[in-house]
């Protein structure tokens, strides 16, 4: 049974304290951290390090608050019998807080995130945020490197209209582009509220805020046109490829019908 701990003073003492989100792979399998002792629930926020939390997600993420390199490295080492195909190398994003202050919550003008009160339900939205945001930034990557393979492709069409690759080439792009959708939308379901926002209204406005700061709603969308246009040119590609077999076919049909009828000629005038 999960045992939820009382929630402490958060980060005693603290005036600012970094915040390092990781994008470790496919899947982190939360169910062996039943038996552990967490801060919250939904997402899980356990206590990590000395004097830090994290905060984990199931779609292969995970945000660290107060914790020293040292101390991730060892948590990390820990979690990867938890992480379904883990990445050769994570994504990573780094941010800082400045807790307790006078202002309500605040985008500083270099980019840190301003608390004036800090909960463990404060922390599970900035956490949302930057999980979001790592994973958005791993599939930015990994489209752009499909893009830059596709796109002289597009170019070679327009110039010469021979360029094509063989099937299974053209497939694995088109399966990449529907394994990205169903990721960032299936399961990271980027774009969407975080459930605590139903128990918590009052942290929209936190949650809207570091949304615009970090520019989700705009990546997202930027990600979705690219792999729309990926898509839509691999299947040009695709289709045209085909098109250029059936023909091929179809001239082998032609061939051998003038085969045949030159045999049966052959046969009349030669064998009167």
């Amino acid at each position: 049974m999960v045992q939820v701990v009382m929630e402490k003073k958060l980060f005693a003492g603290k005036e600012k304290i970094t915040v390092r989100s990781f994008f470790l792979g496919e899947r982190i399998d939360l169910r062996i951290l039943e038996t552990s002792s967490r801060l919250a629930e939904a997402p899980p926020t356990i206590e990590a390090g000395g004097e830090g939390c994290a905060v984990l997600f199931r779609w292969g993420a995970v945000v660290f608050f107060n914790v020293s390199p040292v101390e991730e490295a060892a948590f990390l080492t820990q979690l990867k019998t938890m992480i379904r195909q883990p990445f050769a190398e994570p994504e990573y994003e780094e941010a800082e807080l400045s807790l307790g202050t006078d202002r309500k919550e605040y985008i500083d003008r270099d980019g840190s995130i301003l608390l004036g009160e800090v909960t463990v339900e404060h922390l599970q939205i900035v956490a949302q945020i930057l999980a979001e945001s790592v994973v958005l930034a791993y599939y930015e990557e990994s489209v752009a490197r499909v893009f830059d393979s596709i796109e002289p492709l597009a170019a070679g069409l327009q110039i010469a209209g021979k360029r094509h690759l063989p099937d299974r080439e053209l497939l694995h792009h088109i399966g990449n582009v529907l394994l990205i959708q169903h990721k960032t939308v299936g399961r990271v379901e980027v774009g969407e509220k975080p459930e605590i926002l139903w128990e918590r209204p009052d942290l929209e406005r936190l949650y809207v805020r570091l949304e615009d700061e970090y520019e989700l709603s705009e990546r997202q969308v930027a990600l979705e046109r690219k792999l729309d246009l990926i898509s839509r040119t691999a299947q040009t590609l695709l289709d045209m490829l085909q098109a250029k077999r059936t023909l091929r076919v179809e001239w082998y049909i032609v061939i051998l019908i003038l085969i045949e009828i030159i045999l049966t000629l052959y046969q009349m005038f030669f064998r009167i």
